[in-house]
């Protein structure tokens, strides 16, 4: 057969299996043609241009625009959410870091982005910013700071990458768009190594995978900004050194939950003898500002509650990233006794069984998952994922599809939905999936695009 038959899945065929000099097209070829670059920041191919820094005034080379950067928000920070086990349920604490962040907003240099702070329930240590204004910090962060100064302190420093334009240098230098270009695709190699087997790189589903890298330089910026930010909200300036302290002392002890933090957000002692100076200079006379501690340690009060289970949960992350499964399951076990409630510890001790290949055992703490928190999509992928091992293909195929519909745009679950309908005898439907899957992620050699265009070429849907 010349053509890969598209028409007998109701498609209709863009693609015969002849180039145009009328020669026969490998398999390689068929896979780069039906295949397609997932995104290209929101559509729009970059143009170098000039733009006016909105801090210090000056000319700056810039190739992406305001609507670019609030596109690019729009597709990342969903998934990087995720990855973080969602924003947080406990509503109150939610609304907090919201209501802190909110308090800077008037002072800031671009107060025409649409920002949103949100707390994520990972337990590592970090806070991050998405270029179009979307600020997360996590709980394991929240846990490690004093007062409500040193959260403003946190959040102005995130609000400092974005109204600096961080995020669009990186891009414009091309280091931001190499990432998200292939981002899906390299998300979808986080997420298992072949037909039901995980390796070890499930222990960090996906995180940071979407965030900044930041120069030395942004750091430096971001911090002045976020203090002149947090002392016009209201704040002593003694809050941004109680920050620079922490964050200098974690970079010194170089524990696992603080990896990612430092990797993205370089730490120095210049950057706290930097605050410091300005916390003695310009800012003496915020010292009888208030620090909010009080205020802090009500508002946190609930998750602090939870602060042995957290800490159990960073345990067992950091015996998992050594692949020592059998302790890392331990650790969880003692976080689900501690927080039975949790949907973070369930997910975690999910992971844990699935590389262990307890696939049983995994299905039981994903459903659980999926019962804590319906509306967050990592439950319902460690279930689909279970399910197919015990080769409960139909309901496999109804977690993933769940997933998708919750966090659609993964071509992981594409194909693992093509994957269950296959096992489940669906062909038509299972050979669509598989087709759909080739055309969102750019051509590469993995298990899946092997076993999917094998599939298509056995039924005869492909040369």
């Amino acid at each position: 057969m010349n053509k890969v038959s598209l028409e007998r899945l109701g498609i209709k065929a863009s693609f015969t299996g002849e180039n145009k000099n009328g020669k026969r097209v490998s398999r390689r070829q068929f896979l780069k043609y039906s295949a397609y670059t997932y995104v290209t920041f929101g559509g729009v191919c970059f143009l170098a241009g000039c733009a006016v820094d909105p801090v210090t005034g000056k000319n700056q080379l810039m190739m992406m625009s305001r609507e670019q950067e609030i596109g690019i928000d729009k597709q990342r920070s969903p998934f990087q959410f995720s990855s973080d086990y969602g924003v947080t349920q406990d509503r109150a604490l939610n609304q907090y870091v919201s209501e802190v962040g909110r308090k800077m907003l008037p002072s800031v240099h671009r107060s025409d982005m649409p920002y949103d702070f949100q707390c994520v329930n990972a337990t590592y240590v970090n806070a991050y910013a998405f270029p179009g204004g979307s600020i997360a910090v996590t709980r394991g962060i929240l846990l490690d700071l004093d007062d409500e100064a040193q959260l403003a302190a946190l959040l102005g420093h995130e609000l400092g990458h974005v109204n600096a334009r961080h995020s669009a240098e990186q891009a414009s230098k091309n280091q931001l768009s190499s990432l998200f270009v292939g981002g899906l695709s390299l998300l979808a190699s986080t997420q298992g190594s072949g037909l039901g087997q995980l390796t070890q790189q499930l222990g960090a589903l996906g995180q940071g995978l979407f965030l900044s890298s930041y120069s030395r330089e942004n750091e430096r910026e971001a911090d002045s900004l976020g203090q002149e930010y947090m002392v016009k909200a209201g704040y002593s300036s003694k809050g941004f050194v109680g920050l620079m302290e922490m964050l200098h002392s974690m970079n010194t002890a170089k524990a696992s939950s603080t990896q990612m933090l430092f990797s993205t957000h370089p730490m120095s002692s210049e950057r706290l003898s930097a605050a410091v100076q300005r916390d003695t200079t310009q800012y003496k006379d915020t010292h009888s500002f208030p620090l909010g501690r009080e205020r802090y340690m009500d508002k946190t009060a609930l998750l602090r509650q939870k602060k042995g289970a957290i800490l159990k949960m960073q345990e067992g992350e950091k015996y998992l990233a050594k692949e020592e499964y059998g302790t890392a399951e331990t650790a969880f076990k003692s976080a689900i006794q501690q927080a039975p409630d949790d949907y973070t510890a369930h997910v975690l001790m999910a992971k844990c069984l699935l590389i262990q290949k307890k696939s049983s055992q995994a299905l039981s703490y994903a459903n659980s998952a999926k019962k804590l928190y319906a509306t967050e999509p990592q439950g319902y992928y460690l279930a689909g994922l279970a399910n197919s091992a015990e080769k409960k293909h139909t309901q496999a195929y109804e977690d993933f599809k769940q997933c998708d519909a919750l966090l659609p745009g993964n071509p992981q679950l594409t194909f693992y939905k093509g994957y269950s309908l296959d096992n489940s005898g669906q062909q038509k439907a299972a050979a669509q999936n598989y087709l759909a899957y080739l055309k969102q992620i750019d051509y590469q050699s993995n298990p899946y695009s092997k076993h999917a265009y094998q599939r298509l070429k056995a039924w005869g849907y492909a040369q």
